[in-house]
C-alpha cells in the first residue's frame, strides 16, 4: 500500500490535498477542509462529511457551486460532533448552514448533535439525509436505507441552488427533492483493503460477485458467478428502475468504487445506457468515474435521479471543486 503509517493515513490525506488545492483552507489537526472564501456572504453554507475511504467524496466536493466545507473521518469512521461544529461555524454567513449526511449510524447520531451544538452557538442548521441505496433496507452500519451514489447529485445541485443565493428552506427542499428522486445499486467484484487491516475486508471468492454491496463492503441482496458487464447492468438498472419509476429523463451516474479502470466503467455505462434505452428511460446526462469510492474495491454503482427542468439546470451551473469542475 502506498502509505507511511496506517495510523497517519488520512493527515498525511489531508497535506497532501492542502499542497495540491490552494483554494481550500485545510486543517489537518481539526480535520477540516474549508472553501478558502468561507463565508461567502448572503449565501446558505452546506457542509458534509463522513469516514475517509470514498474520496473525492467528501473533502474533493468543496468550493464553488457544491460544498462548503467537509469533516473527514478516520477510515470508514464517522467525524466527531466537534469537527462538524467547526465546519458550520467556519462558513455561517448568517444565512444558515445545510448539513448533508449519507445514512449511516454514526454519521446521523454525530450530525443530530453536532446540529444542536451549533444552534446552541446562534447558527441556524437544517439536515438532509441521503439515503439512496436499493440493495438493502438494513444493513451492518445502517437503520433503513444506505446512503450512496445519490450524495454527489444532492450536494451539486442544493450547493448550485445555494450559490444562487436561495435560502435555507428552499436549499433544503431541494436536497430532499434530489434525494427523493434518487436511487442506487452497486456491485463488488472484489473486496476492498484498510490500511489498519492490510488484507480484504471481507472474503469474496475469485469467480464470485457480491450484488448490492455497501461502500464499506456491507453485504447486499445476493453472491452469483462472475457475471458480463451486460449481465450486471440488466441487474443493477432493473433493482433500480423496480423502486424508482421515473416518468420523465434521468441523471446517470455510473460510479467506480476505486479499483474499477475507466476503460471498463466507460464499457459499463454503454451497458446502463443499453438498458435505460430497452426500458424506455430516456437519459439527460450521464457522468461516468470514480465519485463515491470503497478505497481499492473493484467493482461499481448506478444511481438514476428523475430529474426535472429545474434540477437540470442546476446540474449544468457552474462548479469548481477538485473532484467536479466544469462551467467555470
Amino acid at each position: 500500500m502506498l502509505i507511511n503509517v496506517a495510523e497517519t493515513v488520512v493527515a498525511d490525506a489531508l497535506r497532501g490535498m492542502a499542497a495540491a488545492h490552494p483554494e481550500l483552507a485545510v486543517d489537518v489537526e481539526r480535520r477540516v477542509v474549508v472553501r478558502r472564501d468561507a463565508p461567502v456572504e448572503g449565501k446558505v453554507a452546506l457542509v458534509s462529511g463522513g469516514g475517509s475511504g470514498h474520496e473525492p467524496l467528501h473533502g474533493g466536493f468543496v468550493g464553488y457551486g457544491m460544498l462548503d466545507a467537509a469533516c473527514p473521518g478516520e477510515v470508514f469512521t464517522s467525524p466527531v460532533p466537534d469537527q462538524m461544529v467547526r465546519a458550520a461555524a467556519a462558513v455561517d454567513s448568517g444565512k444558515g448552514v445545510l448539513f448533508i449526511v449519507k445514512n449511516y449510524t454514526g454519521d446521523v447520531l454525530n450530525f443530530n448533535m453536532a446540529a444542536e451544538l451549533a444552534e446552541d452557538e446562534g447558527i441556524q442548521v437544517a439536515s438532509v439525509l441521503v439515503n439512496d441505496d436499493v440493495a438493502v433496507t438494513d444493513s451492518l452500519y445502517t437503520a433503513g436505507r444506505r446512503g450512496t451514489g445519490a450524495t454527489v447529485f444532492v450536494e451539486k445541485i442544493a450547493g448550485a441552488a445555494a450559490e444562487e443565493g436561495a435560502p435555507l428552506e428552499r436549499v433544503e427542499a431541494i436536497a430532499r427533492r434530489v434525494n427523493e428522486s434518487s436511487r442506487s445499486f452497486g456491485v463488488a467484484l472484489a473486496s476492498c483493503t484498510t490500511p489498519a487491516k492490510g488484507g480484504p475486508t471481507f472474503d469474496l471468492p475469485a469467480g464470485e460477485l457480491e450484488l448490492g454491496v455497501g461502500i464499506h463492503g456491507e453485504p447486499g441482496r445476493e453472491r452469483r458467478a462472475m457475471m458480463t458487464s451486460g449481465e450486471i447492468a440488466d441487474f443493477a438498472v432493473d433493482a433500480v428502475l423496480s423502486d424508482l419509476r421515473p416518468s420523465g429523463p434521468v441523471l446517470v451516474l455510473v460510479n467506480g468504487m476505486g479499483g474499477t479502470p475507466l476503460l471498463e466503467l466507460y464499457g459499463f455505462n454503454a451497458e446502463v445506457h443499453r438498458v435505460l434505452r430497452e426500458r424506455g428511460v430516456p437519459v439527460a446526462r450521464t457522468l461516468v468515474g470514480n465519485y463515491v469510492t470503497s478505497l481499492d474495491m473493484a467493482g461499481a454503482s448506478v444511481t438514476l435521479c428523475q430529474a426535472d427542468d429545474e434540477l437540470l439546470r442546476l446540474w449544468d451551473a457552474p462548479v469548481q471543486t477538485a473532484g467536479l469542475r466544469w462551467g467555470r
